[in-house]
């Protein structure tokens, strides 16, 4: 949540609101959820990482994250490397 609150912070206010409206929620309910360290509903959170261009990933919104978007699980994970032994041994 504090990926949110800093990025809010970073915008004039009338980007804000209209940042806000665009991820279909007005600031108001933002800042009372940022206040009071709501939950966020998952559209809401996909919305906030899309109109932020990544700036505002959904991984930090959600503490279930990899139960809701298993695929960026997958994406999060570091490319396999051949096995060194494995390979010296064939």
């Amino acid at each position: 949540m504090d990926t949110l609150r800093t990025y809010l912070n970073s915008l004039p206010v009338a980007e804000q609101a209209a940042f806000a409206r665009r991820c279909n929620t007005s600031l108001g309910y933002l800042r009372k959820a940022l206040s009071m360290r709501s939950l966020l509903g998952e559209k809401l959170c996909a919305l906030l990482d899309r109109e932020s261009g990544g700036a505002v990933p959904r991984q930090d919104l959600r503490p279930d994250w990899r139960q809701i978007w298993p695929e960026l699980a997958q994406e999060s994970l570091p490319p396999c490397t051949p096995d060194v032994g494995a390979a010296e041994a064939a």
